[in-house]
């Protein structure tokens, strides 16, 4: 009985030890199988986050495309605004030429009135000079003809 029973302590040892491996190694296989699902989540993430960006991009995209339609239809206007005014550009030029010979002709005014004003502000100056000297005449006059009041006080006294 007493060696059955070691036998049998010695088989349950030794089942006892496998089952611990078996143990071990499906905690291992828990432990990577953990981190497959965390890299799987994390790759998912990475996925939604990249479709997150494509969609920003696309929505860019698509706003940018959006944007250089309307200017695109803006210069299509403008082409076919500058097509309608050059039918009517003869007319144009004609006035053109007529407004550059009046253009000519204002200039020469201007010149000549800036000329004038030049001539005026030229008088003005030697008007300005005169008129001080006039005063400093004037003062001089003025002390002479103290000196000869008070000169001729004394002669009368």
């Amino acid at each position: 009985d007493r060696d059955t029973d070691k036998k049998r302590i010695e088989e349950l040892l030794e089942e006892n030890m496998v089952l611990e491996i078996a143990q071990k190694q499906s905690m291992n296989e828990s432990a990577h199988l953990g981190w497959e699902l965390e890299q799987l989540s994390k790759s998912t993430d990475l996925a939604d986050t990249r479709k997150s960006f494509v969609f920003e991009l696309n929505e860019c995209a698509s706003s940018r495309i959006l944007k250089l339609e309307k200017d695109n239809q803006s210069l299509q206007n403008t082409i076919q605004e500058l097509r309608d005014a050059s039918l009517t550009s003869r007319e144009s030029s004609l006035k053109f030429v007529e407004l550059e010979k009046e253009n000519q002709q204002l200039s020469k005014k201007i010149e000549k009135l800036q000329n004038q004003i030049e001539k005026e502000k030229q008088s003005n100056q030697d008007l300005e000079t005169l008129s001080e000297e006039l005063i400093k005449d004037k003062e001089q006059l003025q002390v002479v003809m103290e000196t000869l009041k008070a000169d001729k006080d004394r002669q009368v006294q």
